[in-house]
């Protein structure tokens, strides 16, 4: 339902523009057949954080089954944005959705979160303490062949800003620690499913779902994926489309994960996501750098800088997309 590049001349931001009228009707239809048909469930259950993704995946549900079926569960924690849950609430009225609330700091406590967190950033940064704040980022793919390592951000309760180079081992401390979060999140959206006999949607655009943007058995988790096909430029298209409060429509993407703001692009895509749309799509089609350059405002070079991220992220997190895997075959009797 988009406009397609027939491989001639240079690409344009129109090639993701879709008819979202269209669109809506093939997913909630779509939708209506996995979950009633395939699933046999009775609903939905949807963690909604404020952001694009959530809010329109709320909406498609709410079309697809009724508000009186979709459960918008809300689930802020200590280092969330403050205005995160006022968005997320406005998200659910204004599709007709009385929300739940869980908070999930006690949960995060009680599981050392926090604390094996906290032990993995004094390891770069000893001053850090309790009323710091910190993210962790990494260099842009623009302008550099050289190996990218992530960094460490902390700020202090007086403002003081220190960043400093994180080795491996801490990273993914922090990085495994950080990931009780999203399958915490996911805990409860199956807690809530299972009660009700509701499927439960999962959130990832194309972007992210291509990129490994997700954590395994965490917010990658899911029954059904509506809008995994759908770049998030048309998943913006279709947040207006479907009647996205503003205030979502307008909220720079972010992870609201770290206790810092952090975009998306500081901490893990090459570019913000409307020229990363752009590249992926003429990466996924085969076209050349030079198609796609002036479109995205980079020379041939970054945007070949850019195409070897998007493979080497392919690469890397291509297990994060596996199911299981079986030593043997396991015949489950499933008739052909």
């Amino acid at each position: 339902m988009s406009a397609v590049h027939d491989g001639r001349g240079p690409v344009t931001a129109s090639v993701l523009d879709i008819d979202c009228e269209a669109v809506t009707a093939e997913i909630v239809a779509a939708m209506r057949s996995i979950v009633g048909r395939s699933l046999r469930r009775q609903g939905a259950v949807v963690g909604v954080s404020g952001g694009i993704d959530s809010s329109v995946t709320l909406a498609l549900c709410a079309r697809a089954f009724g508000p009186e079926r979709t459960v918008a569960l809300l689930m802020p924690e200590t280092d969330s944005f403050d205005g995160t849950l006022e968005l997320s609430r406005g998200v659910a009225t204004a599709f007709g959705i009385e929300p739940i609330y869980e908070e999930i700091t006690p949960i995060l406590a009680a599981s050392r979160c926090y604390e094996r967190r906290d032990e993995a950033v004094r390891q770069v940064i000893p001053a850090y303490s309790e009323g710091w704040k910190f993210k962790i980022v990494l260099p842009t793919v623009l302008g550099r062949d050289t190996y990218r390592m992530f960094s460490v951000v902390a700020e202090s309760p007086e403002g003081e800003r220190i960043e400093e180079r994180l080795p491996a081992a801490a990273y993914m401390t922090i990085v495994a620690a950080t990931n009780f979060k999203q399958r915490t999140r996911k805990m409860l959206e199956y807690f809530h499913a299972d009660r009700l006999n509701y499927a439960v949607a999962g959130t990832p655009n194309r972007l992210e779902y291509d990129q490994g943007f997700f954590v395994k058995l965490g917010d990658g988790a899911a029954d059904l994926k509506p809008i995994a096909h759908l770049y998030k430029t048309q998943v913006y298209q279709l947040a207006e489309h479907l009647g996205v409060p503003v205030e979502v429509r307008e909220r720079p993407p972010t992870t609201d994960t770290y206790s810092l703001a952090q975009s998306q692009d500081e901490f893990y895509f090459s570019l913000p996501h409307a020229e990363m749309d752009l590249c992926l799509y003429a990466h996924n089609r085969g076209l050349p750098a030079e198609s796609v350059a002036d479109a995205v405002g980079l020379s041939e070079a970054d945007v070949e800088r850019v195409y070897q991220d998007i493979d080497q992220k392919r690469r890397t997190t291509r297990y994060l997309h596996m199911a299981p895997q079986l030593i043997a075959p396991v015949d489950l009797g499933h008739d052909s």
